[in-house]
């Protein structure tokens, strides 16, 4: 029997060493690898088996050895999945740290800045150079009207509504995702009270849309906004002709002659667009305005001008009189 228990005793003590010795190997060998710090962004594809995710991540150089990531996923997280997508995992951490970024951290979102007085062409070129959707998906959602067909049921197409923002997207989204993602950004910042404001002043939302496209395309500056939109405000309220360049633009470059400036004689180009022959505001939005111009078309300045020219100066000279506005013209060519 002594010599049971002495066996006993051996295998144990053995044993105990063994795992001591197996839990240190495991330590050492899931320490930070010697590569550096910062962020590294690591994809785990679908259907990624956890060996073939080690192998990977040995060789990103972010973790020393793929046995202890294997090990570690075994022995603690089995009945945990490693999800699919981008992480932004960080360099130079332990082998442990980075398994539990990949089972439990977010998915990496690439941030996509569209800016305010884009056209949806335009936009789309913007999510196209960050390899995100398709032309072809990008110009068959922008016909689908369905998702505006109760704010605008005159809508042909989702010009004016796909909002000016930075966007945060996983890979793989898709271009009707993103439509649909910018629209609802458009719903929430032209939301039910911007739409009662609208019926205040006598618009639709249709045409407070079409007004902040003009207005975004007239002016950057935050402070001017509201005073291009009195400009517009008062021409419309006398049936006076808005003459906007910009809407001469639009109607140039829809049709494929815009020569990159605009000339006088294009000033009477045959297009329904062109404000300096036709009254009102356009048929449509021009480009997509931001939340600044939206606002400033539902919320005009209390001034009484009428006409506007560029200062020479990054900013524009409000004038009420036709004399004003001549005197205003004459001192932007002097300089």
């Amino acid at each position: 029997m002594r010599r049971i228990r002495v066996l006993i005793e051996i295998i144990f003590v053995l044993g105990m060493i063994g795992l001591l010795g197996g839990a240190g190997w495991l330590i050492w060998e899931s320490r930070p690898p010697d590569t550096g710090s910062g962020i590294v962004i690591f994809e785990v594809e679908k259907g990624q088996s956890v060996r073939s995710v080690a192998e990977s991540l040995k060789a990103r150089g972010l973790i020393r050895k793929s046995a202890p990531f294997i090990l570690f996923y075994k022995i603690f997280h089995q009945a945990e999945n490693i999800k699919a997508g981008e992480f932004a995992l960080q360099a130079g951490r332990r082998t442990k740290e980075t398994l539990e970024t990949l089972l439990r951290g977010k998915i990496y979102l690439h941030p996509v800045t569209v800016p305010e007085g884009l056209t949806a062409a335009e936009t789309f070129d913007v999510f196209l150079s960050a390899s995100f959707g398709t032309r072809e998906a990008f110009e068959t959602g922008f016909k689908d009207i369905a998702e505006i067909a109760l704010i605008d049921p005159a809508a042909a197409d989702l010009e004016g509504y796909l909002f000016p923002e930075t966007y945060r997207l996983p890979k793989g989204v898709s271009s009707s995702e993103i439509l649909s993602g910018m629209i609802a950004q458009f719903k929430d910042i032209f939301g039910p009270e911007a739409r009662r404001r609208a019926a205040e002043i006598g618009m639709t939302p249709r045409e407070a849309v079409i007004l902040a496209s003009l207005i975004e395309k007239e002016t950057r500056l935050l402070e001017e906004k509201p005073l291009v939109s009195a400009v517009f405000h008062n021409r419309l309220r006398i049936g006076m002709k808005l003459e906007c360049d910009p809407t001469v633009i639009f109607a140039l470059k829809r049709d494929g002659t815009f020569g990159g400036q605009l000339r006088k004689r294009d000033l009477k180009y045959d297009s329904p667009y062109n404000t300096y022959l036709v009254g009102g505001l356009p048929p449509g939005p021009i480009c997509n305005p931001g939340r600044a111009s939206i606002e400033a078309a539902l919320f005009p300045a209390a001034a009484d001008f009428i006409f506007f020219v560029a200062s020479g100066e990054g900013g524009h000279v409000f004038s009420r009189t036709l004399k004003e506005h001549q005197n205003a013209v004459r001192a932007f060519r002097q300089k």
